[in-house]
This record gives C-alpha cells, sequence and structure tokens, in this order.
C-alpha cells in the first residue's frame, strides 16, 4: 500500500520560532505527513545542539497535537533525505523578497540533483514574516523579549542557554 503525500520541511531550527510553527501547522495541514528535518551538518554555527533542537520542535508539536507530524535529524544532501524517505516535496517558507531569491536557486538545484523533487514555497503569514531565528537570538541575548517571537518554552531554553554561555 502506498503512503499518501509526504512533504519535507528542513531547517536548523536554532532555535524553533513562531514563524517556523506557522509553516509547520500550515503544512500539516495540506500533506499527509510532514516530516520536520532538521540539520545537523549546516555552515551555520548553532547554539544548541542538534538533541536539543529536535527535542525543541517535539514539545511543539506535541504541545500542538499534530499527529501526522515527525522530527528527523539528517545529514549530507537534502534530496536523498527526501528520497530515503519516500518523499518528493520539500516546503521553504519565505518571509520576504530576499528569500525568494534564495530559495528559488535552491529549489533548481535541488531539482537538477533530482528532477523528481518539487519544493513547495509557502509566505509566512503578516504577524511572523519578520522573524528570524538569528534575531531572536540577538534579542535573548541582549535581554529583550522574545514572548512575541517564540513560544514560552523556547523563550525558557533559550534564557537558561544564555545564562549559563
Amino acid at each position: 500500500m502506498k503512503e499518501g503525500k509526504i512533504a519535507i520541511y528542513p531547517g536548523t531550527f536554532d532555535p524553533v520560532t513562531l514563524g517556523h510553527l506557522d509553516i509547520i501547522k500550515r503544512s500539516a495541514t495540506l500533506f499527509d505527513k510532514l516530516i520536520i528535518a532538521v540539520a545537523t551538518d549546516t555552515l551555520k554555527s548553532t547554539l544548541f545542539s542538534v538533541e536539543d533542537r529536535v527535542n525543541m520542535i517535539n514539545h511543539e508539536i506535541e504541545h500542538n497535537k499534530m499527529k501526522n507530524v515527525i522530527i528527523k535529524p539528517f545529514k549530507g544532501l537534502l534530496v536523498k533525505f527526501v528520497k530515503n524517505e519516500n518523499a518528493n516535496i520539500i516546503i521553504r517558507g519565505l518571509r520576504a523578497v530576499a528569500d525568494f531569491e534564495y530559495e528559488f536557486q535552491m529549489s533548481f538545484v535541488n531539482r537538477t540533483l533530482d528532477s523528481d523533487i518539487e519544493t513547495v514555497f509557502l509566505p509566512a503569514t503578516e504577524n511572523v514574516h519578520f522573524i528570524s531565528s538569528t534575531f531572536v537570538k540577538e534579542v535573548t541575548r541582549l535581554s529583550g523579549d522574545t514572548k512575541n517571537l517564540v513560544t514560552p518554552n523556547v523563550q525558557k531554553l533559550l534564557i537558561k542557554k544564555f545564562k549559563n554561555a
């Protein structure tokens, strides 16, 4: 029996923000199964370990009772991970026009590597389109309030991380 439509939403999620959760919730309604692919090897310097990032997202998925969403760390080429998961759809969230150019190029690279893979772009909703993990970390580092950027659980983990730094 063939599984339904499976989509992959990749990222570093360092930390997961309300913007990420917006894309996750909306994607979960569009596909039978959504896999949150947490990148383990990235050029970005991460604040949280991959285990912490997976646990952080898992907490939010359980809290929101999203039964068709699972979280998996991945290493290497995204297109290989997508194929290994029997998926052919990559979800990418767009915050601004600047995001589109980069994501558009990336979708062509992925399609060149595997022509069976499609990229679906979801624009962020207006109340979260400005949020980035980088801004969240900087605001937290400078003792600012992130309650409109991340969930209370993530906010608590961020504060703890910077206190211990």
